[in-house]
């Protein structure tokens, strides 16, 4: 019987996805220089390898690479908002459809325990655990969903416009707004609405999630730009 083939990853593929999740996380922010040297004694690795993940995660359009300056996390544009927003809207959509038609009773009341924690970090001006858990749900409906293609996707689009969803301070008005429309959802997920959590899912990519990211392009531009999370509270007048 033969041997079935080993497959053998380089060292920068291995360190791509750990880049990527820092990026995600907002350990990497938006303008921010990628501190090569600091990456090298986390890993443990040389520069080189370093530098070759960099160069996979510029591809993705998730850096820049800047003659004689290094990388840098690539800031969202307003020309990414009119292309890429519609496209996580539409797979927001999918996997609000898919999500209502194969959710088990267990799934759903995974996900209203993800709400409600959620819900708890909101009413006690939690920014960063509330976003952790908006982040969660919003995988929870991918993976429910069960549609590993559609979930690829959802990762390389999040990856690009992460700031603007689950990084960025928000003003009261768009926190607040966002909470409305997660608390809908899950009314509709609880009652297998799918046309209904579709819709809601999209309007909310396309609506709420849209005007943070307009908000922090205009507060980036103003020259007081800031995409760290924050445990205290969101000030009324704090634009994005």
């Amino acid at each position: 019987m033969p041997s079935a083939p080993i497959i053998r990853h380089s060292l920068h593929e291995s360190l791509v996805a750990p880049l990527r999740e820092m990026i995600l996380q907002g350990e990497l922010r938006p303008g921010e220089k990628v501190p090569e040297e600091q990456l090298c004694e986390r890993f443990g690795v040389s520069r080189t390898p370093i530098r070759e993940a960099l160069k996979v995660l510029a591809a993705e359009g998730v850096l820049q690479i800047l003659p004689h300056r290094g990388a840098i996390v690539a800031r969202i544009t307003e020309e990414q908002i009119e292309e890429l927003f519609p496209i996580m809207a539409s797979l927001e959509r999918l996997a609000g459809l898919l999500a209502c038609a194969r959710a088990t009773d267990y799934d759903i009341a995974r996900v209203r325990t993800l709400h409600d924690a959620m819900m708890g970090h909101f009413e006690r001006d939690e920014e960063a655990e509330y976003l952790r858990h908006n982040r969660l749900i919003h995988e929870a409906f991918f993976a429910i969903a069960g549609n590993a293609t559609l979930s690829a996707y959802y990762q390389q689009i999040l990856t690009r416009i992460h700031a603007c969803r689950f990084v960025v301070r928000k003003s009261r008005y768009h926190w607040a707004a966002a909470v409305e429309e997660h608390k809908a959802m899950i009314e509709a997920l609880e009652a297998r609405d799918a046309p209904r959590l579709g819709a809601l899912m999209e309007r909310h990519v396309m609506g709420t999630t849209a005007g943070i990211a307009r908000a922090f392009i205009e507060r980036t531009r103003a020259g007081a730009g800031d995409a760290s999370p924050r445990g205290g509270s969101v000030p009324a007048s704090q634009e994005a």
